[in-house]
């Protein structure tokens, strides 16, 4: 079963759900049977020769019965009961749309977030509570409350560019790091959003992806081990895309807006440009992280910012900055870390590296992390 197919299916079977009259919560309850639903009949008889199509018509009839079977709403019984069941589907993309009304003016900004990354990202509560650094159950009981807020409310509000831009970046992020690959998928819809909507922040999260996913090809070896920005092969850094990011990044810079996507966009160009870690413009980049801590005032862009001190100035300077912010900031430790060892402190940085891959949320950071306390367990034996 290609449960890939699944998962780039439910968006456009969903659309079709919620274009046909069902409130949002009903119909991505009935998207839910219907991929159940798939996952036992296809696996037994194969995929049919209109996936799409099969899964509008379950979903749809899932749908009707729980519309039927729900008291609440027994006066819209005749209007359901007269529809006809849905064939096959057009090939209608109406995921950017689906984006959009998930983020309605009655949620707040983080429950719009996180229904959408739910209901149309395909991402699970654990990917959702992992990138709002919350407890699983804590995220859960947030989507319910979003679901109810939502259920039977008609979408002709639908939400701001900002919430929809909030959430292709977690969308990107969890396909870039995580379980599943939604990467290309959030770059497709930014890049769509882009031609759309003239929005200096808008050119900023496409730059912001583009140049993230230049270097994907270098961010792992072939076992999924981490290589660190400074050990990776650059030459293996597509740079067509760089090129491609660069441009429209001076154009939204030219408009004199800047918002944090910008200015992340513009970090990670400087880091595009150098040729090793070495050449790269540290001072630069620590003003840009300055621009982002007004901006948002972030704590783990302060954590970013402290490692970019200790580039720029010196370890003891990165440590100073990494000494204002609370240790409890995901990262915390490995950063210091990292520090510490530049500073020459090998045995504290070993202990550290092995506290911070205690804490890792992932296990390949988890085993970078223990590599790298390894290595100087290693270098300071006797």
């Amino acid at each position: 079963m290609d449960e890939a197919l699944l998962r780039s299916l439910t968006p456009g079977v969903l659309g079709v759900l919620v274009r046909r009259g069902a409130d949002f919560a009903a119909a991505e309850d009935a998207v839910q049977e219907a991929l159940v639903e798939a996952l036992r009949v296809w696996t037994a008889d194969g995929v049919p020769a209109n996936p799409k199509g099969w899964l509008v018509t379950v979903a749809w009839r899932k749908f009707l019965d729980a519309t039927r079977a729900d008291a609440a709403r027994r006066k819209r019984e005749d209007v359901v009961e007269a529809e006809v069941v849905p064939g096959p589907a057009a090939a209608v993309d109406d995921t950017l749309q689906l984006y959009f009304l998930c983020a309605h003016p009655s949620l707040t900004p983080s429950s719009a977030v996180a229904l959408t990354l739910r209901a149309v990202g395909g991402l699970t509560t654990r990917q959702i509570a992992q990138a709002y650094l919350v407890p699983e159950a804590t995220m859960a009981q947030r989507i319910s409350r979003a679901k109810r807020t939502v259920a039977g409310v008609r979408f002709d509000q639908p939400g701001d560019v900002a919430t929809v831009l909030r959430v292709l970046y977690l969308v990107f992020n969890e396909g870039y790091s995580g379980d599943v690959d939604l990467a290309a998928e959030a770059i497709r819809l930014t890049r769509q959003l882009a031609a759309a909507i003239d929005h200096p922040e808008v050119a900023g999260l496409l730059v912001l992806m583009l140049l993230h996913h230049a270097r994907r090809a270098s961010r792992t070896t072939a076992s999924g081990r981490l290589i660190p920005l400074a050990e990776q092969d650059r030459t293996r850094w597509d740079t067509a895309l760089i090129a491609e990011g660069v441009a429209i990044l001076q154009r939204a810079l030219s408009r004199d807006r800047l918002g944090e996507f910008q200015a992340q966009a513009a970090i990670a160009a400087l880091h595009a440009d150098a040729q090793d870690t070495a050449e790269t413009d540290w001072v630069q980049i620590v003003e840009w992280y300055d621009e982002l801590v007004r901006l948002t005032g972030s704590p783990i862009v302060r954590l970013n910012r402290a490692v970019a001190v200790g580039e720029a100035d010196g370890p003891r300077a990165g440590l100073a900055a990494l000494a204002e912010l609370d240790d409890t900031v995901p990262r915390y430790t490995a950063v210091s870390a990292y520090l510490h060892e530049r500073d020459g402190d090998l045995s504290t940085a070993a202990k550290l590296y092995a506290e911070a891959a205690r804490k890792a949320s992932s296990l390949a950071e988890a085993d970078h992390l223990t590599r790298q306390a390894a290595r100087l367990n290693t270098r300071s034996s006797p």
